[in-house]
């Protein structure tokens, strides 16, 4: 089961609803790709809640300019059947510096200009734009 992945379609499917806020499960991996997005300026904020059983939400506040979301695509890469690796110095520059990619390193989740300052690579988890 990709959780990535379906942590991607949770955001993708609120933005075409226009939902200002989703949910989605809680995990570490989840939360940092979350906070990395925060950090870009693609969401508005990261909220860790407890559900109703007693177990750990992430609540996603979206961001939105004069109606239109500042998300426009969401691509996974990186596949539990096709893991995509890239070098530090293969990492791709997507749309041109205008959006980012993700990716799960030794020194944790970066956006693509993080590790190539820090010379790391690792696996490409999705781009955003």
């Amino acid at each position: 089961m990709d959780t990535i992945g379906d942590f991607l379609t949770i955001i993708r499917n609120a933005v075409r609803v226009r939902k200002s806020a989703c949910k989605t499960q809680f995990s570490n991996m989840r939360k940092e790709i979350a906070l990395l997005l925060k950090q870009e300026g693609y969401i508005t904020n990261v909220n860790e809640i407890c559900n109703e059983k007693g177990l750990k939400d992430l609540e996603i506040q979206l961001k939105y300019v004069k109606g239109i979301s500042v998300l426009n695509v969401l691509k996974r890469c990186s596949k539990p059947g096709a893991r995509w690796y890239v070098k530090k110095d293969k990492i791709p520059s997507v749309l041109s510096g205008l959006g980012i990619c993700i990716l799960s390193t030794s020194r944790g989740i970066l956006s693509g200009k993080q590790a190539r300052q820090m010379c790391v690579g690792g696996e490409l988890i999705c781009k955003v734009w």
